[in-house]
């Protein structure tokens, strides 16, 4: 594991975008264990977890005055809060972790959280659920690629 792959699969962990979804394939693809892969990216991305709550609480207040962050953070929060609320209202916390846990676009640590603030939930509760959840997505997202990776690898020794 050269350092920066370990710098772009923390990179990838963070991002809100991309999240385990990008950088759990990133480090397997560039031949780090699976173990290692599920182990850093799911830290990194738990870290973004207090990183939202610290953007929400500071810079966020500093920026929303700016017509083009307002209206950008508004549709994100208005996306968010419909594909959590009913899932909070049907199963509380549980909600939210299987809201992150599925490794789907627009679902994630960073999803979770801005969701869980918009409804007022607690930071302490939704940190547990986020933490629940981005392992359950990193088991998910590994496997998938370790099944992937397997494939290819036999597709192409199958070829030549």
């Amino acid at each position: 594991m050269s350092d920066s792959t370990f710098l772009w699969a923390a990179f990838w962990s963070l991002m809100p975008i991309s999240e385990l979804r990008g950088a759990i394939p990133f480090a397997m693809a560039s031949g780090w264990p699976w173990w290692q892969a599920w182990l850093w990216c799911a830290a990194f991305n738990i870290l973004a977890a207090p990183i939202a709550w610290g953007f929400l609480a500071t810079v966020h207040h500093v920026l929303y005055p700016w017509g083009f962050y307002a209206r950008i953070f508004d549709r994100v929060v208005e996306r968010a809060r419909r594909k959590l609320h009913d899932k909070i209202e049907a199963y509380g916390y549980l909600g939210v972790t299987l809201f992150v846990g599925i490794p789907l676009p627009i679902t994630g640590a960073w999803t979770g959280v801005l969701g869980s603030w918009i409804l007022g939930l607690s930071k302490r509760k939704t940190f547990l659920a986020v933490v629940m959840g981005v392992l359950i997505s990193a088991t998910i997202v590994t496997t998938v690629t370790a099944l992937g990776l397997q494939g290819l690898s036999f597709f192409t020794k199958a070829v030549h």
